[in-house]
């Protein structure tokens, strides 16, 4: 046990040098991370000020944290806000099956109308489709061209104000939807998730005081099917004092806000400890949650704490029901709450929160502090009234309304500052399905395990690892700085904690590190390869065996003998299931050559071939495929695939040049001196017939003998340099970067000559390839910018408009580990 003089002495040291890493960075986030562990833990602010929103998932969805701050009995909310609560006039499947009538065949002309008999037509509980949340199987098939007719009635008391309600809907595909026989709304192609929109005009002036009819007709030509539509009425909550948010800086590791509320400063710092050369630290699903309050007037006054976390945190859908439970270990208290149902594993898919396991409120053990489960309304405004939480204990109800809460009494305040912190934890049991096996998170791989001892461990490292954590997220900042600049420093430290949190580590069947990433808002798979070569860069500057955990379910699959192509799948499934790839066609020389190239990038980093010699006979299959088929691509997608197919893409073909090169060199690192000379030549003789293919006037083209003036960023190139391959002469490069700074837009260079967007990881890579400091920080500049920018206020999108920053698509996604490759660059470097 640390003295008190030493700890007094850490705290000391970390809060300044987290007050000079709050001077240095300036960058705006469009949306700023406070709990990020794993793909369904995951927690962030999307306002610039952390009340005017409800906290949310990565995916947009609610996920409530409140905190509230009590000064002499005056509450002041600093945390969160009230998610906008309905009231259902004609409910949706989120909160149960309903009755409804449906049929497959087209009807008699005015099937919409509420007079129309629908006595010959099926009766059925909806919602209607083909996913677990239908209630009735509907799938498109070649016999059912006309899609479902579906009829509701309901009544409406005629007291709410129609202009006032919502519609919610979630269809795939094209809907109409009518009522009373008035159209109200056509919809083409599908959402695939319940969105929420204002009630249109044309259905208020339909509403009527009694009996009403909804009709809809959804139609399904390919893929899923699904239709579901009600009515919903907002509900207003009451508003609170906030406290005046003064201040917000996003690090490596740390979100930290300062506030005042009356006469108390008020900091709050969230803290999920993502220390890669710390396996087990990284790997536990912890966030601490530290308040820190002192007076501002030189008087003392008297202060307490309340956090309240929704029940949504442990479900996917907000009427799903919950209940809690409450226990205690040593020094500590806690709460944990989850699904009745505990469906393990029994959902797949991209826009899917987790609804198994259990999330923890903890808190140190103290005199006055109460843990309380109920419903969130009454939690908050008992708190708010009395200080206390309320006596009777609710321990069941729905997520959208119910939860856990903590008050912790600070006592007397005055000038000296008053800490208090707590930690938010989610057990999930078990995290992926891996070719039918269930596997465990890495933190539990021993079974024996419980997330209240892990609780423990934690909070036994709490003092060691603020201080730890704030030490390398200055060393991070830093290091960036002196690298690229520092809107380059800017940009990593937003990234780091969204590239780590888009993986899960769990332990694999023989107990090996396995780290899988999840294709958030692209697809939803998991282990995708063009997924872990963007990303690849963080891992390799801060732990590589990260890294072969995200390569090594690919090379299983293939030397398991499930997967016999002779190139390297593309995915290993759907997150969280990986059971076999399920993307729908594969990307050959893209992912051999990412594989080849990661597998000479861990050789480089680790200054061994070890890690390849375990999978030499499956490299050497996939290098002879890049020999036949690499150098001048078939019509085939890459991993822009979001572009659309291409073929002789001269960008991919240095992926599979380079790829090559890469074995040669691991060859020589192996002693195969022989073979590395020869697929060395094979690489520079295949790069001197490139420069001749993709030649234009000044720059090289996107495809070899194009004959229109055509370009695309050579991002591939960048491993020529990071390797010290010396594939192509150094002046490729340059003549590139040249051309590129013609051709920059507002808020980045675009992918391509096709279009204006861009993805920022690549545009990094890129930027990594120019020779002076002056060019590097050209690029970067444009990506800061639309960081800073965007209105599209969601988890870092990778994927955005040059022309005005908007997110084109995908959010939260790990490929910002791409960011860290100027890094990475020094850092090889230095190693030579």
């Amino acid at each position: 046990m640390p003295s008190k003089k030493i700890v007094k002495s850490c705290v000391l040291l970390a809060l300044t040098v987290f007050t000079a890493l709050s001077h240095a960075q300036s960058l705006r986030p469009p949306a700023y991370p406070l709990v990020t562990h794993d793909p369904y833990l995951s927690i962030w602010s999307t306002t610039d000020k952390l009340t005017d929103s409800p906290t949310r998932h990565w995916t947009g969805k609610a996920q409530s944290l409140e905190g509230i701050v009590r000064v002499d009995g005056k509450a002041y909310q600093f945390l969160g806000a009230v998610p906008t609560q309905y009231q259902a006039v004609l409910p949706t499947g989120e909160s149960g099956p309903y009755p409804a009538k449906y049929t497959f065949t087209k009807p008699a002309a005015g099937w919409e109308t509420a007079s129309f008999n629908d006595a010959g037509w099926s009766s059925a509980q909806g919602p209607f489709g083909d996913t677990p949340e239908a209630k009735t199987r509907w799938e498109n098939s070649q016999t059912n061209k006309e899609g479902i007719y579906v009829r509701r009635e309901f009544t409406y008391d005629g007291k709410l104000d129609p202009s006032k309600l919502i519609l919610s809907l979630n269809h795939d595909d094209a809907v109409d939807i009518y009522l009373n026989g008035i159209r109200i709304l056509n919809k083409p192609g599908y959402v695939g998730e319940y969105i929420t929109m204002p009630f249109p005009a044309e259905g208020q002036k339909a509403l009527r005081t009694g009996k009403n009819v909804l009709a809809v007709h959804c139609v399904s030509p390919g893929g899923g099917s699904f239709i579901d539509v009600g009515i919903l009425n907002p509900i207003v909550s009451k508003a609170m004092t906030t406290a005046t948010q003064t201040g917000v800086t996003v690090s490596a590791t740390q979100t930290n806000y300062t506030f005042t509320a009356g006469p108390i400063a008020l900091t709050v710092n969230f803290l999920s400890p993502l220390l890669l050369d710390e396996l087990e630290v990284t790997a536990r699903p912890i966030t601490y949650l530290t308040v820190s309050a002192r007076s501002v007037d030189g008087k003392s006054h008297s202060v307490q704490f309340y956090l309240g976390a929704a029940g949504t945190l442990a479900t996917n859908s907000p009427d799903q029901p919950i209940m809690a439970s409450q226990g205690t270990t040593s020094g500590l208290r806690w709460l944990n709450m989850g699904t009745k149902e505990q469906a393990l594993l029994a959902k797949k898919g991209d826009n899917i929160r987790i609804d198994w396991g259990y999330a923890y409120l903890a808190v140190p053990q103290q005199s006055g502090v109460q843990l309380t489960p109920g419903a969130m309304t009454d939690l908050k405004n008992t708190f708010t009234t009395t200080g206390t939480l309320p006596a009777d204990k609710q321990t069941t109800g729905s997520a959208r309304d119910f939860g856990v809460a903590v008050s912790i009494p600070a006592g007397s305040v005055g000038t000296s500052p008053v800490q208090k912190h707590l930690m938010l934890a989610y057990d999930d049991l078990y995290s992926v399905q891996y070719f039918g096996q269930n596997l465990r998170p890495w933190w539990r791989r021993d079974e024996k395990t419980t997330m209240p001892a892990l609780l423990q461990t934690a909070e036994s490292d709490y003092t060691r690892l603020k201080l730890k954590s704030t030490a390398f997220d200055a060393k991070l900042y830093a290091d960036a700085q002196r690298a690229g600049g520092k809107q380059y420093a800017d940009l990593c430290a937003l990234a780091y904690r969204q590239a780590i949190a888009a993986h899960k580590i769990v332990a694999g069947p023989k107990g090996e590190v396995l780290f899988f990433s999840k294709e958030n808002f692209s697809n939803g798979s998991i282990g995708t390869v063009d997924i872990t070569y963007p990303s690849a860069p963080l891992f390799l500057l801060y732990n590589p065996t990260l890294l072969k955990g995200m390569m090594e379910p690919i090379f299983q699959y293939s030397e398991s003998g499930r997967w016999t192509k002779p190139f390297a799948a593309h995915d290993v499934g759907t997150y969280p299931l990986a059971n076999g790839q399920t993307y729908g066609e594969d990307m050959p020389v893209e992912e051999c050559g990412n594989m080849l190239l990661l597998a000479g990038a861990i050789t480089k980093a680790e200054g061994n071939a070890t890690y390849a010699k375990q999978h030499w006979k499956t490299l050497t299959t996939w290098v002879e495929y890049l020999k036949k088929e690499g150098f001048d691509p078939a019509n085939q997608l890459c991993t822009d695939d979001f572009a659309g197919h291409i073929a002789r893409n001269a960008n991919l073909s240095i992926k599979a040049i380079l790829g090559i090169a890469a074995y040669g060199q691991m060859a020589g690192v192996l002693g195969d001196h022989s073979t590395a000379e020869s697929y060395s030549k094979t690489a520079r003789d295949m790069a001197a017939r490139w420069q001749k293919l993709a030649a234009d006037k000044n720059h090289y083209d996107l495809t070899f003998e194009n004959a229109s003036d055509t370009w695309s960023q050579k991002y591939n190139l960048v491993w020529d340099k990071l390797l010290g391959l010396n594939v192509f002469p150094k002046a490729v490069a340059q003549q590139e970067i040249r051309y590129y700074l013609t051709k920059q837009k507002s808020y980045g260079l675009p992918l391509d000559s096709r279009k204006t967007y861009t993805k920022s990881d690549w545009i990094m890579w890129t930027a990594t390839l120019a020779d002076s400091n002056t060019d590097f920080q050209a690029f970067i500049s444009p990506v800061w910018r639309f960081a800073n920018e965007t209105p599209s206020r969601v988890p870092l999108t990778d994927w955005h408009e040059t022309t005005d920053a908007k997110q084109v698509g995908f959010q939260a996604r790990s490929v910002v580990g791409g960011y860290f490759i100027k890094m990475l660059d020094g850092r090889l470097k230095a190693q030579k």
